[in-house]
């Protein structure tokens, strides 16, 4: 696997080696050993799918201490464009993104480590989308900022009169109005 470093320390883009002939194809989605060696100790706890429709917006989600997740994501079926977002008090990146194209033709994985709200669009008709979680899932400590928070200057490539949210995602405050759980010191 290669793992490329972004605009953010710690966020990586990891890209499996695929091995193609005429059957198919085949790769290693994970492997514990190589990603310790190449981006860190982690320990994932819950494997999570969605499928979703063209237009779908998920996000920006992250759970507040002590139930903080760091997310190992890819899209198995389709494409998305997902999105990390460091919400560190003290960063010096606090504030900033890094978007990827995940599809299931490029096979690419994204990391998003602890002190991060996550989302993504769905670009294609569909899309089953999968990730990797280091903590269980925690209603009791569910956070998040405005996926639509245009200070953040995230293009989500999806007219807004095509985005369909839930309930829940219309409700989260813009970046100015949140009060992070996050600091870095």
């Amino acid at each position: 696997m290669e793992v490329i470093k972004t605009e953010i320390e710690g966020v990586v883009i990891i890209e499996p080696k695929v091995f193609k002939d005429a059957r198919g194809y085949f790769f290693e989605s994970f492997s514990q050993r190589d990603f310790e060696a190449q981006v860190g100790k982690v320990n994932f706890v819950q494997d999570n799918e969605s499928m979703s429709s063209y237009g779908v917006m998920r996000g920006l989600h992250f759970q507040r201490p002590p139930f903080t997740q760091a997310k190992l994501v890819r899209c198995v079926k389709g494409a998305v464009l997902d999105v990390a977002v460091d919400i560190r008090k003290g960063s010096p990146t606090y504030g900033k993104h890094v978007a990827v194209e995940l599809t299931e033709d490029n096979h690419r994985q994204f990391f998003i480590p602890h002190g991060f709200a996550h989302g993504f669009a769905v670009l294609s008709e569909t899309a089953v989308f999968q990730y990797k979680c280091d903590n269980f899932y925690a209603p009791q400590a569910d956070g998040g900022i405005s996926i639509l928070d245009a200070s953040l200057g995230i293009d989500w490539r999806i007219p807004t009169d095509k985005a369909i949210l839930s309930e829940k995602d219309t409700k989260h405050p813009l970046l100015k109005d949140f009060e992070t759980p996050f600091t870095i010191n």
